[in-house]
């Protein structure tokens, strides 16, 4: 078992560690706040977003044939009333988990190679892959579809509508399936883990928070 997010060995309001860092966007002035506390007897992180966006990543390689099961926890206090997995304008999760793809050559189709080094050119350093695990407000569970802004991350709902807000929900996804699934080749080394809740399109607010994220082999 690997432990990528060991948030209830800390202690509440304690400075993030672990290897744990904003990953933040040029564009967006508004930052979601993060900050460790204890909820239900473990210290949990909560994220607070007002029309903001951020998210904190931990850069982690894995290999995600060895290790292709994550498994989280999370909390949100509400929904987003104006959420939209298929829109621009509602590319907002009061709670998202994704994990990034490190650019393996020997594991990408020709077409992609040429995309991705077009999106270098303009963006930089960027992963090859993400799969985005959202809590949506009405897209049916299951639903998978690109990311509004672009095809190299996808998105997961893995929980949707008001049922179970206000409760602690556990998850477990089998990335290497999923990777196969969504971009349709095996996937490559995973290069980083982020959490995120984010509400600068929507321009509403929101408050969630995440528990321990482990890595675990089939089976387990």
């Amino acid at each position: 078992m690997l432990e990528v997010g060991r948030f209830a060995s800390s202690h509440a309001g304690a400075p993030l560690a672990d290897g744990w860092k904003p990953l933040r966007f040029k564009k967006v002035p508004n930052h979601t706040v993060y900050e460790l506390v204890e909820d239900a007897g473990a210290v949990v992180v909560r994220a607070t977003s007002e029309a903001s966006a951020s998210g904190l990543i931990k850069e982690i390689t894995i290999d995600p044939s060895a290790f292709p099961v994550v498994r989280w926890r999370w909390k949100i206090e509400n929904l987003l009333k104006h959420s939209d997995v298929r829109r621009k304008s509602g590319d907002d999760y009061p709670a998202r988990l994704y994990v990034t793809f490190e650019y393996d050559p020997d594991k990408v189709s020709f077409p992609k190679k040429l995309k991705y080094k077009a999106g270098q050119a303009l963006l930089g350093d960027i992963p090859i892959a993400a799969l985005n695990y959202i809590w949506d407000t009405k897209a049916p569970i299951g639903t998978v579809v690109d990311n509004a802004f672009t095809d190299f991350a996808k998105m997961i709902v893995v929980e949707s509508g008001p049922a179970k807000v206000g409760l602690w929900v556990e998850e477990s996804r089998n990335i290497y399936e999923d990777y196969k699934a969504a971009f349709g080749e095996e996937p490559p080394k995973i290069n980083g883990v982020a959490i995120m809740s984010d509400t600068d399109n929507t321009k509403e607010r929101t408050i969630a928070y995440y528990g321990n994220i482990q890595f675990v082999p089939a089976g387990q």
